[in-house]
């Protein structure tokens, strides 16, 4: 349809996606702008390398001290005098870290967690070193709970890499992972004091050093495969030199199966190997920090220039993207939510109202004003007019569907009021039939007959029922709610199977009875063709302060959470009765005579596996006085 009035909505489209272009550029600009804050972090590295790195790395160096100093003292190879001395150093040492940490200002969220986590292994250091003192645990316990410490603190310096240019993040994070595969190196000097002084490698022992050999040769080979050529050169020439070699000669020997027996000749130098080792890696270690320090300086600069010259453009791109789309969006969104509105309007007031209507009056007026929306725009005034067009094509559904479905309910009243005359002249028959027999067997087949009769009633007058009209019987005096539950057991198949329990002296108003003995017994049938046929169905009432409450258990299958709320749900809300769900054709005729007369229905598990259906009988419907005769 081609546009009629005002401007083509392509032109508005045009210009509104090259507003979101520019500001997609400027909210670029402005993230970069954003992100200079690591830039200024990185300046920041000094400090945190001044107030935390350097202070945090004495304290890990004097506690991986005091942890060799720990066992030695425990097997007997240093003084508690010299334990007393270290002990005082690293004491003094995490005391200057906290006191600095403490007064250290804009740490990440990430960096304040760990360091809390920190602060927390600090606080058991006393505790272990009771330990040590008493020798109350094993070496290797010992050299668990102080790796614990030294873990935290490798943890926290992970969080303090506040590196952004990536080639420069790998290179930290592998010098820092040097770092911990030197504690590893420390850790196994501890193990290899313990076993020089008994001699031999126990089963827990060689355990813990192969998994410590492991983790520090896998740390090396992870770490020396980041760095570049000026970080790797030393420990390159460190891995081929015959230090090295000498201590992972001393490593496959303790992890040997041999030394379980005793230890070798050569076990002596072992110290030696590890000592040395140590002295050249710590060497190594301090130097690559520093190179990666001096290498953050510059990086940072570089940023904080690239950051600066793309703001300025930024800052153009910003002002043009808010010029236009203010003065282009005031109206574009005046119209579309006039539309907007109207199209809920439509939706929910006009066609939901001639529905409800159409419900109650298929032939009553079904004209409806055409919506109007102010608008200049030529695509919104075309989709005004289809909506109008959808308007009367949605009326001339509504009223032939209510045509339909009113047809559809004389035609359902039509037949069952047919067959209710057929029926109750067909039970009149047998009446007649079953005084006159005397012949036991033939009885039991007018019997048999006369219950089919019975239930092929309660299905015609279903068909009312759903039709919205009443069904012919009725009661003009009260009946014992006992008779109501029996005459409703008598209009199921299986009602041998079916025990109604002793009932309260309560009796059913008579404008009730029909309605409260057919629910009943479409309830009851549900219960009987849905369980075992070899189980019964019982039939439970108990006065409440509000009326009675029937209960139909039975012992079937039970239903799912899932299913058992939909149809709770549908028994609640009464449904308009769809004819694509005929299968349900009992639970809208229980919806809507429980409706009718104020009755709640609801379905819940029985504790005998199956279902418990819960007829609650408003007091309106009740009364105290005896039955009439009908």
């Amino acid at each position: 349809m081609p546009p009629t009035r005002g401007r083509p909505i392509a032109l508005k489209l045009l210009i509104l996606l090259t507003v979101p272009l520019l500001s997609l550029v400027g909210l670029w600009v402005f993230a970069a702008v954003l992100t200079g804050g690591d830039g200024l972090r990185l300046l920041q590295i000094n400090e945190l390398v001044r107030n935390l790195a350097n202070p945090s790395e004495q304290m890990n160096v004097h506690l991986q001290t005091e942890r060799l100093a720990s066992v030695e003292f425990m097997i007997g190879k240093r003084s508690a005098e010299s334990l007393a001395k270290q002990r005082a150093l690293t004491d003094s040492t995490i005391g200057t870290f906290r006191k600095l940490a403490r007064d250290q200002p804009d740490i990440s969220p990430e960096m304040a967690a760990q360091l809390t986590e920190l602060n927390d292994r600090l606080d058991r250091l006393p505790k272990i070193r009771r330990q040590v003192d008493n020798r109350a645990s094993a070496p290797l316990s010992v050299l668990d709970g102080f790796s614990e410490i030294v873990d935290a603190f490798f943890r926290m310096r992970d969080t303090m890499i506040l590196v952004p240019d990536m080639a420069l993040y790998r290179q930290a994070r592998a010098v820092s992972t040097l770092g911990e595969a030197k504690d590893v190196l420390s850790r196994e000097q501890a193990v290899i004091a313990v076993v020089l002084s008994r001699g031999r490698v126990s089963k827990t022992e060689r355990e813990a050093f192969t998994g410590m050999v492991a983790t520090r040769r896998l740390l090396y080979t992870q770490a020396l495969s980041h760095l570049d050529a000026g970080l790797r050169g030393p420990y390159q020439k460190l891995v081929g030199s015959p230090v090295y070699r000498e201590f992972e000669e001393a490593e496959d020997a303790i992890r040997g199966q041999a030394v379980l027996n005793g230890l070798p000749a050569t076990a002596a130098t072992w110290p030696v190997d590890a000592n040395n080792l140590w002295t050249v890696v710590d060497l190594n270690q301090s130097k690559a920090v520093q190179e990666i320090v001096r290498r953050v300086t510059p990086a940072a600069n570089g940023i904080l220039v690239k950051i600066g010259v793309a703001g300025g453009a930024g800052l153009f791109a910003v002002a043009a993207s808010l010029m236009l789309s203010f003065r282009f969006r005031r109206r574009l969104v005046r119209e579309l939510a006039g539309l907007r509105d109207a199209a809920t309007e439509l939706a929910e007031v006009r066609l939901a109202g001639l529905v409800q209507r159409l419900r109650g009056n298929p032939t009553g007026p079904v004209e409806l004003a055409p919506i109007t929306v102010k608008a200049e725009t030529a695509e919104v005034a075309d989709i005004v007019q289809a909506f109008n067009t959808v308007q009367s094509t949605a009326v001339d559904a509504a009223v032939s569907q209510a045509k339909l479905r009113h047809g559809v309910n004389r035609v359902f009243v039509n037949l069952a009021r047919r067959n209710q005359s057929l029926l109750h002249r067909q039970l009149l028959q047998l009446d007649s039939m079953e005084r006159q027999t005397e012949e036991p067997d033939a009885l039991d087949d007018l019997f048999k007959l006369d219950h089919l009769t019975t239930r092929m009633r309660r299905h015609a007058e279903s068909l009312i029922i759903l039709s919205d009209q009443a069904p012919g019987r009725g009661w003009r005096n009260p009946v014992p709610i006992v008779d109501v539950l029996r005459a409703a057991v008598a209009e199921v198949e299986e009602y041998q199977r079916v025990e109604v329990l002793q009932t309260p002296p309560l009796s059913l108003s008579g404008v009730a009875v029909t309605d409260v003995a057919h629910l009943m017994a479409e309830l009851i049938e549900n219960a009987t063709l849905f369980s075992p046929p070899q189980t019964r169905v019982d039939l439970r009432t108990t006065q409440t302060p509000h009326g009675l409450t029937v209960e139909i258990e039975d012992r079937g299958l039970g239903l799912p959470r899932t299913e058992l709320d939909e149809l709770n749900a549908r028994l609640a809300e009464m449904p308009e009765f769809d004819l694509a769900q005929s299968d349900r054709l009992g639970l809208f005729v229980v919806s809507r005579l429980a409706a009718r007369q104020g009755i709640r229905v609801r379905l819940a598990p029985s504790p005998y596996g199956g279902l418990t259906a819960s007829v609650m009988l408003p007091s309106a419907i009740l009364s105290d006085q005896p039955a009439l005769a009908h």
